[in-house]
């Protein structure tokens, strides 16, 4: 009886280490087909080296939003967010000729945005969340591709 409570008890306290977002981010996977990296910069220099990283890499960029000007220009207390667009379009749309509904998906999206803690961090979907959602099963080695590819963007971002 007492193992099957300390049993109990340690499976109840893995769950909850599990489901902390400082967990989420250190681990930078989420079962919500969320991938969470921590950046070691501000909001502006992490943007600024994903961009760089992408330039270098002959992908194009298709925009950076100011999702925390456009909300705090509207009268909501938004903290340093910014929307980063962009895409290989010879890779991306190969996802969208297996599926058109995989054009919501693409092209890839990373926010880059401040806690109240102020620490900084990159999320984007992960590409096999993106096959699964789609039912995508004939592009296996472009997701691969692209997984890799935001996995080396995002490796720019930490210290």
């Amino acid at each position: 009886m007492i193992n099957s409570v300390k049993s109990t008890l340690a499976a109840t306290a893995l769950v909850l280490t599990l489901a902390t977002p400082g967990f989420l981010a250190q681990a930078e996977t989420a079962s919500d087909g969320v991938v969470t990296v921590k950046s070691g910069y501000s909001v502006a220099e992490t943007v600024s080296r994903i961009k760089k990283d992408v330039a270098d890499k002959g992908i194009t960029l298709f925009g950076v939003i100011d999702q925390a000007k456009l909300g705090n220009a509207a009268g909501n207390v938004v903290r340093p967010s910014r929307l980063i667009m962009f895409g290989n379009p010879a890779l991306g749309t190969t996802f969208i000729t297996a599926n058109p509904k995989a054009g919501l998906d693409w092209p890839v999206r990373v926010v880059v945005y401040q806690t109240a803690d102020g620490s900084v961090y990159a999320a984007y979907t992960d590409f096999d969340y993106i096959a699964r959602r789609h039912g995508i099963e004939s592009r296996t080695k472009e997701f691969k591709m692209a997984t890799e590819v935001i996995q080396s963007v995002t490796s720019s971002i930490k210290k």
